[in-house]
């Protein structure tokens, strides 16, 4: 890192530290903790992109299911809901892989030609039906148990770190099956099919109630620090506060996200010194050399549709223990908030403002452009109210200024993308 990397991490901490003496400790804390889970999946998108130019804008069907390894492995299981529904729904699952494999199987060990579409064809109707009778009366018995709290399987009531790296499996999976139909694909199709596949996934959680209570949210997940209301009956925790003069109410709340960030800072490092070992390797030479020369690097007898699959397995993973995390920080999985805006679109973003190709600089893209998104909206409209002093109150112009604010954050992320890519196009740190 150069003395000009440090100078522009300096500054992004600087400006988290202002905000914690200008707004508050809380605040501030906030921030950075959505800044550290937005850095690890600037990271995963950096590894596709920076390392292999592999254009995938499916990122929020990933973080979805990290969110979801939260459930199935933190969530208490609902034991009501198991003994009425949970054995057929698991053969019915079971019963829709085997038509799956058996489908592949017909499709390759029979020749081409009739009797192998109508083979297929037959399996598929029949494995189908077979499915759905099993699933709709099972799905239909756990979703009538309680559904105002329950009306779901629940999860495994493991120790909620666990589902972080089942997060990273599951959005692996989806990797690898997306992976294996859609990279062979131009980079334009490339991102239609990432895309189209993260939409089916959301719209499999929102609809699913038996998996995920769809959008009626699960809520209450376990978390892997002291709860407030704990930090605030401890006698020692309370005499510490009062040594300070703090508040416990806050004082505890402050605690509470510093353990977080604590958590969440081993992970970006863990990640950031594993992805730092991966690019200076000969591996890592060998995935810039595919990206830059695909017809080159065949001809050197480099599998690239192998390698491709590969590094976009990784950088899913990441994004998946990035939405497991999240899903932990909040407490809850809310699949109606899994937006491509913010998911997609703002990832992008840090990703090219930072410095594609760069893990430092995806690192900073996504602490940076977080704290924009966050303070813009609130200095906006500090802004346009002492532009708008001197008017009279009623002007309709003065109300449209004031109405204007809810819109300042997209311009304000276009108009950083337009310098950075005016000024310095590889990015604030870019690739050396």
């Amino acid at each position: 890192m150069t003395k000009r990397d440090a100078f522009l991490f300096a500054v992004v901490a600087a400006l988290i530290i202002g905000t914690g003496f200008v707004q508050s400790w809380n605040a501030a804390l906030t921030i950075l903790n959505m800044g550290l889970i937005s850095a690890v999946m600037a990271l995963g998108v950096n590894m596709q992109w920076g390392y292999a130019g592999l254009f995938n804008v499916g990122i929020m069907g990933f973080v979805a299911l990290g969110g979801l390894g939260v459930v199935l492995t933190s969530a208490a299981p609902v034991g009501a809901a198991w003994a009425a529904g949970g054995a057929r729904v698991v053969l019915a699952l079971a019963v829709g892989a085997a038509v799956i494999i058996g489908a592949v199987a017909i499709w390759k060990r029979l020749a081409k030609g009739r009797v192998r579409s109508l083979a297929l064809v037959c399996w598929l109707v029949a494995g189908f039906f077979v499915y759905r009778w099993l699933l709709d009366p099972g799905v239909a018995a756990i979703e009538a148990v309680n559904p105002a709290s329950t009306g779901y399987l629940g999860g495994l009531g493991l120790p909620v770190l666990l589902s972080w790296p089942v997060g990273g499996l599951l959005a692996a999976g989806a990797a690898w099956i997306i992976g294996k139909t859609a990279l062979g694909l131009r980079s334009d199709y490339l991102a239609i099919a990432t895309l189209g596949i993260s939409e089916i996934v959301i719209a499999v959680l929102k609809n699913e109630d038996w998996l995920a209570r769809g959008v009626k949210n699960v809520i209450g997940l376990p978390r892997p620090v002291p709860y407030e209301i704990d930090l605030q009956g401890s006698a020692a925790f309370l005499q510490t506060a009062a040594r300070f003069g703090a508040d416990p109410v806050t004082a505890s709340s402050v605690v509470v996200k510093l353990c977080y960030a604590l958590l969440f800072t081993a992970v970006l490092l863990a990640l950031i010194w594993l992805s730092e070992k991966a690019l200076n390797s000969p591996w890592g030479r060998m995935m810039r050399a595919i990206r830059d020369n695909e017809v080159a690097a065949e001809a050197m007898g480099k599998d690239v549709k192998a390698r491709h699959l590969q590094i976009f397995i990784l950088g899913s993973a990441i994004c998946g223990i990035a939405g497991a995390m999240m899903t932990t920080l909040d407490g809850q999985l809310t699949p109606g908030t899994y937006q491509p805006l913010r998911f997609t679109f703002l990832i992008w973003v840090m990703v090219i403002v930072g410095g594609s190709g760069n893990n430092w600089g995806a690192v900073l893209g996504g602490f940076l452009i977080w704290f924009l998104w966050v303070q813009v909206e609130p200095l906006g409209q500090w802004l346009m109210a002492l532009i708008t002093s001197p008017m009279a109150d009623g002007s309709a112009l003065k109300a449209h200024l004031m109405d204007s604010v809810a819109h300042m954050r997209l311009l304000t992320m276009g108009v950083v993308l337009l310098v950075v890519l005016r000024f310095s196009p590889r990015g604030l740190i870019p690739e050396r």
